[in-house]
């Protein structure tokens, strides 16, 4: 079934991460770093179904190869903890084949992001076994172009100036006309024992010697105008509709009925708390009447046993009861078909319950295996990064062999790392779990699925031996009425029925409240209809017009002759 998951990650030095190492990881390919010299080599792993470079029309060409592409982006960025690129990991619809997600992936970046000026890397992992889990990798640039196929800036340095007491912020560019205008950048004066930022000209006016060179600037800078509105939060969340409407697109254009959401909890009006595991499991068993945890479940066992109670001690008095006439064994045995009913109503809905846990146990129990080799490979890959990071700090610098190939351990280590933990909220997101949910958690519901189960196992052997002896004593009430007319009898209990199956619905509802099931009540009488072999009551009607009618003209007919006879005795 389609599920909504689009993960948004930002690829930065300042995690140990790198552009050249994340796209010869979604490529499944070999890219040597020239800004740290490691050559990246996952030319081994498997996996891959497609991959493609997108570019803007400005953009140079020769970034169709991916090692340009991102070499040049590496190269343009200075500092160690630059960002250098974007990334989403999408899943993909299992319904659809591989060439219509290559079409859904193509038409998105294209729509979204190549659109804009981003250039993007895409890639389709669709690991073993194929189906299970098929998602995407989008590497993305973060600077926008120029249209000349040169980098813009991410942010511009602005400097604080002032003027008549007033304080406004000029880029360089900016300040050459605003200095033309009486404003001045502020530098660092000593002031006593204290540093203060002033002016020169105030400065100079009162003495003040100058101990920095750097004037007074904003904290961050700039930001450039489209890299903000790249990296706001309002982008983020129309990406994420962008992705589900494409998806819902395409499951359409292809015939599915299933779609996706991006909208929270919240947003789409559901109450529950949205890191409370309420989809697979909870909402199918609840959208049948079925509990959904294991208290409710006691509590509607309880109810159940209530009310059986009350029907085997009805059933009991009647049958001592009945005596040998029509009206009273019509009214017993219309008794023992409305409990007839109620049991198979309790058997439909366990029925109903049962199917739908070994359902969702049949996904839950394969994926919490799953869960737990990824949480195992988490940590176990953790530990290893965590040790190598130490001994690479303790190696010396002029060591540059060992350097570089712990840097490249690392490095494949930290794009694995970021793999599996995307693996692992994609998994999560189809079980409809919150992102933090724990190990022991999944655990915890399988085993309460489990239990839940069982109980239910133990009410439908319990309802169906009560079913059982339901219908003996229905067949030995039928085999007391054998001296009776049957097709009376039949339309005695018709006459009966509708009473009785109103009262098995009444008694139904006031045992299930808001689970009752009008659907599984309908099946629960064609079902007992089936079991007592009762024909229609159409043709017991007109099988007993039939009767009536021959009578009246055996009457008719002997009517003539008793008259005749009458008359030739008072002739005598």
């Amino acid at each position: 079934m389609a599920i909504y998951h689009l993960e948004a990650k930002v690829v930065s030095r300042g995690t140990g991460r790198s552009a050249c190492a994340a796209s010869a990881y979604l490529s499944c390919s070999s890219i040597y770093n020239d800004y740290d010299g490691v050559q990246h080599d996952y030319s081994r792993k498997g996996g891959l179904v497609w991959e493609q470079i997108f570019l803007p029309e400005y953009a140079p060409q020769e970034w169709q190869d991916r090692s340009v592409l991102w070499n040049a982006v590496e190269e343009n960025e200075k500092t160690k903890d630059s960002r250098l690129a974007r990334e989403f990991v999408p899943a993909l619809p299992i319904e659809l084949a591989s060439e219509q997600w290559k079409e859904l992936l193509t038409d998105f970046i294209k729509e979204s992001f190549v659109s804009e000026g981003m250039c993007a890397d895409v890639a389709i992992h669709d690991s073993d076994p194929p189906g299970h889990n098929p998602h995407a990798h989008i590497l993305l640039t973060v600077r926008p172009l120029n249209s000349d196929g040169t980098w813009q800036y991410k942010t511009e340095k602005e400097y604080l100036c002032v003027r008549n007491g007033e304080e406004r912020g000029f880029t360089a560019a900016e300040f050459k006309e605003a200095q033309a205008e009486g404003w001045e950048k502020q530098y660092q004066y000593k002031v006593g024992r204290k540093k203060e930022y002033m002016a020169p000209s105030e400065a100079e006016a009162k003495g003040y010697e100058r101990i920095s060179k750097h004037p007074k600037s904003t904290k961050y800078g700039r930001q450039n105008p489209i890299s903000e509105r790249w990296n706001s939060e309002e982008q983020l969340v129309l990406w994420r509709e962008a992705w589900a409407n494409a998806v819902n697109r395409s499951l359409e254009r292809y015939g599915f009925y299933e779609r996706v959401d991006h909208r929270s909890h919240t947003a789409r009006g559901i109450d529950e708390q949205p890191t409370v595991h309420e989809g697979v499991i909870a909402r199918a068993l609840e959208a049948k009447g079925v509990v959904s945890d294991r208290c409710e479940l006691n509590r509607q066992i309880k109810r159940d046993n209530a009310l059986l109670r009350e029907l085997k001690a009805q059933v009991k008095k009647l049958m001592q009861a009945v005596k040998n006439t029509i009206p009273a064994l019509a009214e017993a045995m219309e008794s023992v078909r409305e409990n007839m009913i109620i049991f198979k109503y309790q058997l439909g809905y366990i029925l109903t319950g049962k199917r739908r846990l070994t359902k969702s146990l049949d996904v839950m129990r394969p994926e919490l295996e799953h869960y737990t080799r990824i949480a195992g490979q988490i940590k176990e890959k953790s530990k290893e990064r965590n040790t190598l990071l130490s001994e690479k700090k303790a190696t010396p610098v002029l060591n540059i062999l060992k350097h570089r190939e712990l840097s490249r351990r690392i490095s494949e280590l930290t794009e694995e790392l970021e793999e599996l933990r995307s693996e692992k909220k994609q998994l999560l997101a189809m079980l409809d779990y919150a992102e933090d949910t724990g190990l022991s958690t999944v655990k915890k519901d399988v085993s309460a699925m489990e239990a839940n189960l069982a109980r239910l196992e133990q009410q439908e052997q319990k309802y169906t031996t009560e079913l059982s002896a339901a219908l003996a004593e229905y067949s030995e009430l039928k085999a007391q009425a054998a001296d009776f007319d049957p097709d009376e009898l039949a339309m005695a209990q018709l006459e009966l029925r509708p009473q009785k199956e109103a009262s098995a619905e009444s008694r139904v509802q006031a045992a299930y409240g808001d689970k009752y099931d009008f659907w599984t009540m309908i099946g629960a009488k064609r079902d007992v209809a089936e079991m007592l072999g009762e024909e229609e009551p159409r043709s017991i009607r007109e099988r007993l017009r039939r009767k009536e009618h021959e009578k009246q003209r055996a009457e008719r007919k002997d009517t003539p002759q008793r008259k005749k006879n009458k008359d030739r005795g008072w002739e005598r």
